[in-house]
């Protein structure tokens, strides 16, 4: 496992020692990760709407059971049967306990999607700093490439209307090189 830790925190620091060496490339992981978190946060924002219309209908059949029992504990009353009534009214006293747990379960989700839907707005405007500063990146590259292209070119283009005098300029030196070689020899010879 020791290896594994190892391989993996080099293959890391590399990958981190590439990016900071290719800010592009950096900026490219930076929009997909931010991408992957805006999507996700729209799949919990999604999820949570669902279970807040569940929890909003298990509230509502809540309140139509409490409501039920109610009338039942009224009707047990009137008909002078204090037994039914008192346990209808624990009936409806659980129903009432169980309704208020449902609602603070259903605020407790509404408090997340406002906190998801906060973190979407934040992710989504640092994605749209980030593309900014990616389409920024993208220019500069371009233009770097551009002035490097435009140098290499001019480079090429001046010696190439050098060529014909160079080829005359290099002839004379090879001429005089030669005869300084021989009479170097000759020298060396006559010693």
């Amino acid at each position: 496992m020791g290896l594994f830790d190892d391989l993996s925190r080099f293959l890391e620091s590399r990958l981190e020692e590439f990016l900071r060496n290719n800010p592009h490339l950096e900026l490219e992981a930076l929009l997909e990760q931010l991408r992957e978190q805006e999507e996700g946060t729209l799949k919990l924002i999604a999820d949570l709407q669902v279970q807040e219309k569940r929890s909003q209908e298990e509230i509502l059949s809540t309140a139509q059971e409490i409501q039920r029992w109610h009338i039942r504990i009224q009707k047990a009353k009137n008909a002078d049967r204090e037994d039914l009534a008192s346990a209808a009214g624990e009936r409806e006293a659980a129903l009432l306990r169980e309704g208020n747990q449902r609602w603070g379960h259903m605020q407790g989700l509404k408090e997340r999607i406002n906190q998801s839907q906060e973190l979407l707005q934040k992710i989504q405007q640092r994605r749209q700093e980030v593309q900014a500063k990616a389409a920024e990146a993208q220019t500069d590259r371009a233009k770097a490439q551009t002035q490097q292209r435009f140098e290499t070119s001019g480079w090429s283009n001046k010696t190439s209307s050098y060529s014909g005098g160079f080829d005359d300029l290099e002839e004379k030196f090879r001429s005089w090189e030669t005869q300084d070689e021989l009479e170097q020899m000759k020298r060396n010879l006559g010693k």
